[in-house]
């Protein structure tokens, strides 16, 4: 994931996230250091009302109800990589979503 994350720098395409996603993994403390060290080479989105309506209704299309993941799904463009232990419900999002994007198991 480093190799990753400094290759995006390098090339002035810095992954993106949103905050319900750091929250799945912050927990604060000295054992985050690495994490926030991270943090500072990725783009956060919050999770406005547009985001909110377009995430319930890729949810209500693709029958799922994973809204971190959904939510991620929507932040992609096409062609970009997701990095993801849920390979299955992303899957069916990005299809739901028509978006044609490459997912990664770390």
């Amino acid at each position: 994931m480093w190799i990753r994350l400094k290759a995006a720098q390098v090339a002035g395409n810095l992954p993106r996230t949103h905050g319900g996603v750091l929250a799945q993994v912050w927990r604060g403390g000295p054992r985050q250091a690495r994490l926030s060290q991270a943090l500072a080479a990725i783009e956060v989105h919050a999770p406005d009302e547009d985001l909110g309506r377009a995430t319930g209704q890729l949810l209500a299309v693709s029958g799922l109800s994973d809204v971190i993941g959904a939510a991620v799904v929507l932040l992609a463009e096409d062609s970009d990589e997701i990095v993801t232990v849920d390979l299955r419900d992303l899957e069916q999002l990005a299809a739901a979503s028509h978006r044609h994007v490459e997912l990664i198991h770390p």
